[in-house]
């Protein structure tokens, strides 16, 4: 997850000069604050509501009704109105090179970029690129085109993996005449620069969780060092990367894990596969600095704690390294194979043992059965929004390597057909202030980024995608500046539908929004797939949602449990100690809770979704029109074992403005209605109203029709007294600073509709709207005002 250190220096440029913040390196047990994204106490290197970039992590496009944004990999334009299209693309490039970055700033509150309020028609249009008009402003062509590629048969010279050495040499002029590139450029030299002078990651064993963090830490100094040294020759760079790995590799001054093959934690394979990535960039990128001693010592080093231990696990397997292979359809498939398929490929040539081609026909076809299917078919990836950042990474590290070394991706980018849409989900999983960020979200990401977003973009030909990914604060880092187009011209949003539905029977939910450039607009998203099928990261949480207004998060997630609590991964059965906690309960949702029981785990839940269809513009201020809706809805009553029939329904109305949630349904037992939130809650007097501060902005919900005896209450984020109690030494974690509003209905038939208004700035009393009720089937674009 994000980290919150160092915001103040993001807060007038979309890049800081210092280190990213991808995390904040102190050891955490993998726990959430219990924040909600944007109100985290100081100084903790996770925070629950994360934003995206959060990544962190965090998050956007359309599929199918997108022509325009989802492409076709290596799509080539119809040459009809070639000359004028080259005509426009390179004036558009022109002017965007005039303009230099688009994004004013970076929201130091969730680090999203702050787009200017203007319409710039020479530069905020149609994604595209423009390579073919002007080559001058890409990469040149890969002179390395293999007729016939092997996965054992590499380029000749070096570096290999991700960045070769063509885009080394073309780089300095391309930084010269970008400005993206220009601003990464400067980030990159001031990580590594307070890198530079950092003592070596120190060793930490997380429990069964592993040193993920040590390890992701040690990778992106390596990145950036790497980085500097192919840009200067400095050797006090190539100095620093060889610090480093002799450490990680046990020859420091301090130990380094225990003095054997399980130096890198095989046990947690996700470990080694970091580190293998890591020591194959050193190795690769640095090739020329290192002396033969020194590569003989870190290509021993990749083989002893690392790709031996991939062979056990690929092989009989008999100290269970190797899980994660067959089935695993999520992050870590992707993180292993990927790890070990860069060391394989970094020392081809050079390793004598065979290791590293036995590997390489190990890795890729388990690569292209599990990890490209990580993706569901509407782009959502299964785990969570969180982790997509984790397998995409991977994924795309792997595929980039393989694609820069042989020539060929041997159908990591085509097996899945979908895989091109996982950009579409990020985009919308990202709210205006965070991620959707459902479920489990993760250890500290480090070296993990958004950046696949730049490499699928290149991939597929989805300039949106890369335009997207650009503005965002995770973007400056060295795999990325390779992944990146500088010939994309345009605006991510100009043609974008405000709304998508994901429709895969194991995600269901629907993204709506009021605008993509505004901040303080409005945002919700549903969900409302199966409880099973997300690789044990899921909570019990069907009808979960989100809501965003006026720069602020009202209704939140609140992330991971500890890691480590005993049967916190066991299995997703009903049973299973997993459930046992708040955070992953019904209860720690925003769900309806019926007999204070968690939902099912067979849940299968249907939904539907309408939109009246509006695309922003080419214009960052977008005026949504007054007729402009959209909702989500859907059928939870399988989610259930003690209700007849259960609808929820979520929607804006007034233009956007203002959000109705309304459930209805007939429970044998008592229904509790339950929102999370950071706002400080104030109850009206009339018992049936609330108004919510928060960030300065104010946001007021009122119970429409209450039933009799219905009102308002809140409690603690904290178990039911009623619960079973959680595993022997393994507590709840404590949410501080969130309030839970609970609606307590009795048993039998309810139709309950709360309406949220929030406070606009020059909106009068009267301009706001009462909704009639109207049952969720015969929901339209159309039945609300």
């Amino acid at each position: 997850m994000a980290s919150y250190d160092n915001l103040n220096s993001h807060s007038n440029s979309p890049y800081g000069q210092g280190p990213s913040p991808v995390g904040s390196g102190e050891p955490n047990r993998f726990e959430s604050t219990g924040y909600i994204a944007g109100h985290p106490p100081a100084k903790k290197g996770i925070s629950t509501w994360i934003k995206v970039g959060i990544p962190l992590l965090i998050l956007v496009i359309i599929g199918a009704v997108v022509g325009g944004v989802v492409g076709s990999r290596h799509h080539n334009s119809s040459s009809s109105s070639a000359a004028s299209a080259s005509a426009a693309a390179s004036s558009a490039a022109s002017a965007k090179n005039e303009l230099g970055v688009f994004p004013t700033a970076t929201n130091s509150e969730y680090m999203l970029p702050i787009y200017p309020s203007t319409t710039n028609t020479a530069v905020f249009t149609t994604p595209t690129f423009t390579g073919s008009s002007d080559s001058s402003l890409t990469w040149p062509k890969d002179p390395f085109q293999p007729s016939n590629p092997s996965a054992t048969s590499v380029r000749s010279n070096r570096p290999r993996l991700i960045f070769p050495e063509y885009k080394w040499q073309a780089l300095p002029d391309l930084i010269a005449k970008d400005p993206y590139l220009t601003a990464w450029n400067d980030t990159i030299f001031g990580n590594a620069s307070t890198f530079l002078n950092q003592p070596p990651v120190t060793y930490f064993m997380d429990g069964s969780s592993g040193i993920l963090d040590c390890v992701r830490d040690i990778k992106r100094r390596v990145k950036a060092w790497g980085y500097a040294y192919r840009m200067t020759n400095d050797t006090t760079w190539s100095n620093r990367v060889w610090t480093e790995l002799q450490h990680a590799a046990g020859n420091g001054s301090t130990p380094f894990g225990p003095n054997d093959p399980t130096r890198w934690n095989p046990k947690h394979f996700l470990d080694v596969g970091e580190m293998l990535a890591t020591f194959a960039i050193g190795y690769d990128w640095l090739y020329d600095a290192w002396t033969s001693t020194q590569r003989e010592q870190l290509l021993s080093a990749m083989i002893t704690y690392g790709l031996n231990n991939a062979v056990e696990a690929y092989g009989a397997d008999a100290l269970g390294y190797g899980w994660w292979k067959t089935n695993i359809q999520g992050n870590w498939n992707c993180v292993c194979n990927s790890g070990i398929t860069m060391a394989a490929l970094a020392i081809l040539g050079d390793d004598t043992s065979g290791t590293a081609s036995q590997l390489l026909g190990l890795t890729i076809p388990d690569a292209k059965q599990n990890c490209a299917f990580g993706p569901s078919s509407d782009g959502t990836w299964s785990e969570t929004a969180n982790y997509w950042y984790f397998g995409t990474t991977g994924h795309a590290e792997m595929t980039s390597s393989l694609l820069t070394a042989t020539g060929s991706d041997y159908g990591l980018l085509d097996v899945n057909p979908n895989l091109n849409r996982t950009g579409h989900y990020h985009m919308y999983v990202l709210g205006m202030t965070s991620l959707f960020n459902y479920g489990d979200h993760g250890p500290n990401k480090f070296s993990t980024n958004a950046n696949s977003m730049l490499f699928y973009g290149a991939e597929f030909q989805n300039a949106a995608y890369q335009l997207f990914q650009r503005d965002q604060y995770d973007a400056p880092e060295p795999f990325g500046v390779s992944w990146y187009d500088p010939s994309v011209t345009g605006a991510f949003w100009d043609g974008l539908p405000l709304d998508s539905h994901f429709d895969n029977v194991t995600d269901g939910w629907g993204s709506m929004r009021s605008s993509w450039t505004d901040d303080t607009g409005v945002y919700i998203a549903m969900k409302a797939g199966t409880n099973v099928g997300h690789q044990t990261h899921n909570d019990l949480d069907e009808g979960d949602f989100v809501m965003d207004a006026l720069g602020q998060r009202w209704a939140g997630e609140l992330g991971s449990g500890d890691y480590l609590s005993a049967g916190y991964f066991s299995t997703d059965a009903q049973d299973s100690q997993r459930w046992l906690y708040y955070r992953k309960r019904t209860e720690g949702q925003n769900c309806i809770l019926v007999g204070a029981q968690n939902q099912l785990v067979t849940a299968a839940p249907t939904t539907n979704f309408g939109t009246t269809g509006e695309a922003q513009g080419s214009s960052t201020v977008y005026s949504v029109p007054q007729t402009s809706t959209a909702y989500f809805t859907a059928d939870l009553t399988s989610a259930y074992g003690n209700v007849t029939s259960y609808q929820r329904g979520i929607r804006m109305i007034n233009g956007r403005k203002q959000i109705l949630l309304q459930d209805e349904i007939n429970a044998s037992a008592s229904v509790m209605w339950r929102m999370h939130t950071n706002a400080t809650v104030t109850i009206n007097s009339d018992g049936v109203s609330a108004t919510l501060q928060l960030g300065g902005q104010t946001m007021t919900m009122t119970i429409l029709s209450p039933p009799t005896g219905t009102n308002l209450t809140t409690m603690a984020a904290v178990r039911l007294a009623s619960d079973p109690p959680t595993p022997a030494g393994s507590p709840d974690q404590p949410n501080p600073g969130v309030t839970v509003v609970v609606i307590n209905l009795p048993a039998g038939t309810s139709q309950l509709q709360v309406l949220f208004n929030p406070q606009w700035s020059g909106m009068s009393a009267s301009a706001y709207k009462t909704p009639q009720f109207v049952a969720i089937n015969s929901w339209s674009t159309t039945s609300h005002p």
